[in-house]
Order: C-alpha cells, then structure tokens, then sequence
C-alpha cells in the first residue's frame, strides 16, 4: 500500500497533510477512550505491541510491488481484535514511521498519504464492527463470516485511498486506471488470508486465559461489551 514516490508531486502533497492530520486526531480520540477504560500503561504497552507487529508485516512478510504501489500482508484487522482501535492506530503509524526512518527514507515524504491510508479503514473497521458483533459477543467468539466483513472492509478501504492518491496525482487516464485496477486485484488476494490469521489468533488468544484483564489485549477480546 506503500504509495510510490512521485505519484503525488510536491504542488498536491500539501492535502495529505491536512489528511493525516485529520486521522491523527481522530485516533487521539479514541487514545482518550482507551486510556479511560484500560489506562494509559495498557494503551502504552499495547501501542508497542502493535509498533513491533507491522514492522514485521512491513519487513518480513511477503511483499512486492504491483502497479502504483505495493501488496503487503498488513493484518489491520487482526491488529484491531487484538489490540482495540487506539493502540492499532499508534502502532500503525509508529511502524510505518519507524521503517520510513530507518529503511525506507525515500517514503517519507510519501508518509502523510500512507498513514491515512492505514488509519481512516482502520477506523472504519471500528464503526464496522459495533454494528455487525453483537455486544455480548466477545471478540475470541467471532464467526468467519464477521472476520471476513472486517478484513474485507480494512483492505477495500486500503484499496480505495490508493486509487484516491494516484488519480489525485496522475489524473483520469487509461492507464492510471489499467495500473489501479492491477494493484486492486493483487491485494484482494489478502481477504483470503487474513480472515483465516484473524480466526487462528483469536483461538489461540481463548486457550491463553491468562490474558484476560491483563491489560496486554483489548478488553473486548476475551469480555463481551
């Protein structure tokens, strides 16, 4: 989902700020929430948790380029059953921040685009997911059918935004469409994984009783609302 440098010249960057920062915010809302209901410490720990998991989404998990950006197994929604909205949010930004940084420096300035195209499916994810799981369904109790809606949601989402950035950035042509069209079909692919990881976590966060109210996961994983 990385967007390609030069996609968006220097003249259009200046909206992926106001972009980023409009997510931003709206993650630090939901920082507040989750700190009122966990405490800071477990949003801290959580956030790190999350930090360390996408950088390995992003590094060690198979990735390539495909059209106007690339394909990679990032699991926004397993991020989200594990770890609640806020701290999903931190370590997405923190790890792509994180790799921009340290590796990948010629995606910085590409950092405003990627991080809204993270966060805003993420936080679409949540408002997904209090109507589609009922309150008194803890998360490690999910169908595949519901893994499937949120997974399904994140990587349409992810989809989206970078269909949105390359037709902000190039224009309405054939092959911006022919090259949009490639990279949509390949990360489709990920909706066949990542309902399937989201299953295989939650079950083996359900054998793992300890984590209940440990403050290492969300709440709602093991506890219905």
């Amino acid at each position: 989902m990385h967007i390609e440098p030069g996609v968006v010249d220097a003249a259009k960057i200046t909206l992926s700020y106001a972009t980023a920062a409009a997510a931003a915010g709206y993650g630090g809302l939901l920082a507040l929430r989750t700190i009122r209901e966990q405490g800071a410490a477990s949003l801290a720990v959580r956030a790190a948790a999350a930090t360390a998991a996408v950088f390995v989404f992003f590094q060690v998990l198979p990735h390539f380029p495909v059209g106007v950006s690339e394909v990679h197994f990032i699991l926004g929604s397993t991020l989200f059953l594990l770890f609640g909205a806020a701290p999903a949010a931190l370590g997405l930004g923190l790890g792509l921040l994180v790799q921009g940084l340290f590796l990948a420096p010629f995606d910085l300035p590409q950092y405003g685009m990627n991080l809204t195209t993270l966060l805003v499916p993420l936080f679409a994810v949540d408002m997904l997911a209090r109507r589609i799981i009922a309150p008194g369904t803890a998360y490690v109790d999910l169908r595949y059918g519901q893994a499937l809606a949120l997974s399904t949601a994140f990587q349409a989402g992810v989809v989206a935004w970078v269909a949105f950035w390359v037709l902000y950035g190039q224009g309405v042509s054939v092959q911006t469409f022919a090259a949009i069209g490639s990279f949509g079909a390949a990360y489709m692919l990920v909706i066949v994984v990542e309902p399937l990881a989201d299953l295989a976590v939650l079950a083996a966060a359900k054998a793992m009783h300890g984590l209940r109210g440990s403050g290492l996961v969300t709440n709602r994983l093991h506890s219905p609302a």
